[in-house]
């Protein structure tokens, strides 16, 4: 069976553009998402989002596709059709609150023909460790740590993705939790898409997009590599308690960008534990350091996916 996602020229191509997922109401961080997009609630006071959008500049992304849903109006108000640089495009999902992420990203089918970093907009992580998913077909992954839950996967010999897991809870060092961050190829997009069609015709909207990766994966029509994020430079934000771990992440590691508001700070939320506001997006100036090492510019300590335990097939 021949595997197209090793399509010969799918390692030539360069990601520059990128999808966010932004649909959805992000219910068990509510009361924060009643009035506002998950995306747009801020950590150490500046936006996941905006975050987000500063570590895509300063890898040189050209483009950014934003599918949105819920309180659709205040991202696309945030960003407008350009920020740092990059041009913006929203796709709205009519039926964010029946559907989830398999759906969202089949709407992307039409817009989007080219390499591109998929990515979930609940994520705050250090910029630094993108730069080895900027290749096609890869798969962030972190070392699975005891309260880490969801989408696990394991590494063959190859030093590609084996399979994927659901609610693995084993820390063996076998199992790697999902970060939620994926480089496709075209070809490989045009494989995914056809199966997201499947999927979606046969109504099955209420699924999540990894169980089309999981099911390519096992039948030899997906190779995915993984780049190791360190667990203590990403986290992903769901309840306000992992708003909380967020913030202590970003204030060690991911400092904000100097960062010149278009407009005058607003809407000041106490969240309890640290004050918070709403920022305009803004071109910036790369401000990085640690508080471990306050006079020196640290990069991210990147390992590399063949530092990773496979396990024997």
């Amino acid at each position: 069976m021949q595997n197209l996602s090793k399509h010969p020229d799918s390692e030539k191509e360069q990601v520059r553009t990128a999808l966010l997922l932004a649909a959805g109401t992000g219910s068990r961080l509510a009361p924060l998402t009643d009035k506002m997009p998950k995306c747009l609630v801020p950590v150490n006071e500046i936006s996941i989002l905006e975050r987000l959008v500063d570590a895509l500049r300063q890898h040189n992304f050209k483009r950014l596709v934003i599918v949105v849903g819920h309180q659709a109006d205040s991202i696309r108000n945030f960003l407008g059709t350009r920020a740092g640089g990059i041009d913006i495009t929203y796709i709205t999902s009519p039926v964010y609150k029946t559907t989830n992420n398999i759906y969202s990203l089949w709407l992307a089918r039409k817009e989007i023909d080219e390499p591109f970093l998929l990515i979930e907009s609940d994520l705050v992580f250090d910029p630094e460790m993108l730069k080895d998913m900027l290749q096609p077909n890869r798969i962030a992954v972190s070392k699975l740590q005891p309260w880490m839950n969801g989408t696990t996967v394991t590494v063959n010999r190859h030093q590609t993705v084996k399979a994927f897991q659901k609610d693995v809870q084993k820390t063996d060092g076998k199992q790697y939790k999902t970060v939620n961050i994926y480089s496709l190829s075209t070809q490989t997009w045009k494989l995914v898409r056809k199966r997201l069609d499947h999927h979606i015709s046969n109504n099955m909207v209420n699924g999540y997009y990894e169980t089309v990766f999981s099911d390519m994966v096992t039948e030899g029509f997906l190779s995915l590599t993984p780049v190791l994020f360190d667990t203590d430079r990403w986290y992903e934000i769901d309840t306000i308690t992992d708003l909380h771990a967020a913030a202590q992440v970003c204030s060690l590691y991911l400092h904000p960008s100097e960062l010149i508001p278009d407009h005058a700070v607003t809407d000041q939320i106490d969240l309890g534990f640290v004050q918070v506001s709403r920022r305009l997006p803004a071109i910036a100036r790369s401000k990085r350091g640690s508080r471990r090492y306050p006079d020196r510019k640290i990069p991210a300590p990147m390992i590399p996916a063949s530092a990773l335990a496979p396990q024997a097939i």
